[in-house]
């Protein structure tokens, strides 16, 4: 019988999973566009800038979420959560050289001092984001939703990074990215809309009915997660989790430098003009495809996964195959770009969803510490990581200022591509396995 979810349920879904969502990608997206162009850093200062916020991200997710779960309150970490989220972001406006030269001296390098802040404050910003959303509101959704319609609102929910990417492209179009004024007016502006949505959750949550069946400590309740005996009796949800730090970690080995490397390796300063239509074909395949997930279970994944590996061909080989600018190269870099994203954002779905479905019941706050080491932190360390070797060697340029930059090349699609062929590997075995399982299982009780 399929579960019906009232209208409260799913406003609560979009708005603060979009908002969520926008938060993330200034993070996660622009933050380094930010110290790249305002602070000129180096590959491997926005490499530890996405690792340390991943760890900043997973520790909190498990300390907060078994915190909620021995609670059974999910409502009040995410409205007070996304109050000081909203400050959090509200702060990086003061993070400009003018202020930096003014409090620590002319004499101080405002440049490495802002990277050094930036890195600070993403991942003070990270605690506040990850109790609200990494934490409280995917235990909420997991609780909320069940096996007839968690594949609908693991869809839509998966659909926000993406429509949030458009928003902020959208957004960020009339700022001047290489100016200090742009980014001030755009952490306020995100920042408190952030805030206020913190706000507005106090009177449109339904509070998640959380029923905790044990009497584990909060020390027992954080470490639940990772004691031997579960993953033996959770084995599919632990194997879906490493499933999904494979398929992450080939996102964040480009992901970091996707902007750079349209807008200053491909020269592309219309990339918004790409990305945007990619991005809704992208959502609006996801929203459709993501409901087959509920008819056909986890067999779909391998259609995001052909999609995503598709766009990572084309986005590596675009360089040798075309020699020439104009009309055309725009063309294969959307349709790159539409494949990769589409794969991308489906899979998210898939996987999402299959982890929910796996989650022992009633103690979706303590899992989430597993779901963010998988979707965060080993990806987050491991994918910068592995981009910032491959481009260890590239090719710089001088500033207009005099100083130097990196140029991101095509190198990262194909080490993408590399890892996901491991991952479509991966799931081959785990299906095999689990059907040897199951016959087995099915033989022992005949």
């Amino acid at each position: 019988m399929k579960s019906k979810k009232n209208s409260k349920f799913w406003l609560t879904l979009v708005i603060f999973s979009l908002v969520g969502q926008i938060a993330w990608v200034v993070e996660n997206m622009y933050f380094n566009v930010f110290i790249y162009k305002m602070f000129n850093a180096s590959a491997k200062d926005i490499s530890m800038m996405v690792a340390l916020s991943a760890i900043s991200a997973t520790l909190t997710t498990i300390f907060i979420g078994a915190l909620s779960d021995k609670l059974g309150k999910r409502k009040i970490f995410m409205s007070l959560g996304y109050i000081l989220w909203g400050i959090s972001i509200l702060s990086f406006a003061l993070i400009r050289k003018d202020i930096i030269s003014n409090v620590f001296g002319a004499a101080v390098n405002s440049a490495t001092v802002g990277v050094n802040l930036v890195i600070i404050m993403d991942c003070v910003m990270t605690f506040f984001g990850s109790t609200a959303n990494d934490a409280c509101y995917n235990a909420w959704l997991t609780d909320s939703t069940d096996s007839t319609n968690r594949g609908k609102a693991e869809g839509i929910n998966s659909m926000m990074p993406l429509i949030a990417i458009l928003a902020v492209f959208g957004g960020f179009m009339g700022f001047d990215l290489d100016k200090s004024s742009s980014w001030t007016w755009i952490y306020i502006i995100i920042g408190a809309v952030v805030l206020l949505i913190g706000v507005v959750g106090f009177f449109i949550i339904d509070e998640a009915n959380v029923k905790t069946e044990d009497d584990l400590s909060y020390f027992k309740t954080i470490l639940y997660g990772f004691r031997p005996s579960v993953i033996k009796k959770e084995k599919k949800l632990y194997f879906t989790l490493i499933a999904f730090v494979i398929f992450n970690i080939s996102i964040q080995v480009f992901m970091p430098y996707l902007i750079i490397y349209y807008e200053k390796t491909l020269g592309m300063a219309n990339y918004v003009l790409i990305m945007a239509p990619a991005i809704i074909l992208a959502a609006v395949f996801t929203a459709l495809f993501s409901k087959q997930y509920d008819k056909r279970g986890f067999d779909v994944v391998f259609i995001p996964l052909a999609l995503i590996t598709l766009g990572y061909i084309m986005l590596f080989l675009f360089p040798f195959v075309i020699k020439t600018e104009g009309v055309f190269n725009t063309i294969l870099v959307f349709v790159g770009s539409c494949l990769m994203l589409s794969g991308f954002l489906s899979g998210m779905a898939i996987f999402g969803a299959k982890v929910r479905d796996e989650t022992p019941l009633n103690m979706a706050g303590r899992f989430q510490g597993l779901r963010i080491v998988g979707q965060v932190l080993i990806p987050g360390v491991v994918g910068p990581f592995i981009g910032a070797q491959v481009l260890k060697n590239a090719e710089m340029i001088v500033n207009s200022d005099g100083t130097e930059s990196f140029l991101p090349n095509n190198n990262i699609f194909l080490v993408a591509l590399i890892v996901m062929l491991v991952l479509v590997c991966l799931i081959v075995v785990y299906k095999k396995v689990f059907k040897k399982e199951s016959k087995e299982n099915k033989t022992e009780e005949l």
